[in-house]
């Protein structure tokens, strides 16, 4: 096994190993990972130590999607970075994903924040898991995508959360790299709740 590290101290550390197996994949499920975001897909083990920008902006947005449920009283059942498997294909741990509405054995929606780790490909990795929606946060913008006909298509507004547009809502999200939470959550119920 071949393992390249890419390491910025100011961000996420990531490690990624080759030619890994998925039992190799397996031996990651323990108690002394559980601060990392592991994933595997063909044959590669991706291992990411996010830093603290990325835990922001995943739990800012983690915020706004319960603010809303709260607001449109929508039962929400979060799974947080739970590992989610397709056995012996494909695993990955989202930075924070949701069921709505009841409760199921997988997430609605997942979100994945994108630093130094990530990319379009980590669709192909929620399509194997078949996640309904996805959101993926990268550059200070946000995408939503929607699996249909095992595809993902991009979507302006939220399938799950109706009224949620991308547009209005990175605002939101991108001052969570330096405003309180709270006065954030406060602020999108004030403003775009209001019309």
């Amino acid at each position: 096994m071949f393992i390249a590290e890419k390491i910025n101290l100011k961000e996420d550390r990531l490690s990624i190993l080759t030619g890994a197996t998925w039992n190799d994949y397996e031996k990651f499920n323990t108690p002394e990972y559980h601060s990392y975001l592991i994933s595997y897909l063909n044959n590669e083990i991706t291992i990411m130590s996010p830093g603290r920008n990325h835990e922001r902006i995943a739990e800012t947005i983690g915020i706004l999607i319960e603010a809303y449920c709260d607001k449109y009283d929508i039962d929400c059942f979060p799974f947080g970075s739970t590992r989610l498997e397709e056995k012996g294909l494909e695993g990955k741990e989202p930075d924070t994903s949701y069921a709505f509405k009841t409760d199921k054995n997988k997430p609605d929606l997942a979100v994945e924040v994108i630093f130094t780790s990530g990319s379009l490909n980590d669709l192909t990795k929620y399509k194997y898991l078949k996640i309904e929606e996805v959101w993926l946060w990268q550059n200070n913008q946000i995408k939503f995508y929607k699996l249909e006909n095992n595809d993902y298509k991009t979507i302006k507004e939220s399938f799950f959360l109706k009224g949620i547009k991308s547009q209005s809502l990175v605002g939101f999200i991108n001052r969570g790299f330096s405003e309180s939470t709270t006065k954030i959550r406060k602020d999108f119920f004030n403003s775009y709740f209001s019309s």
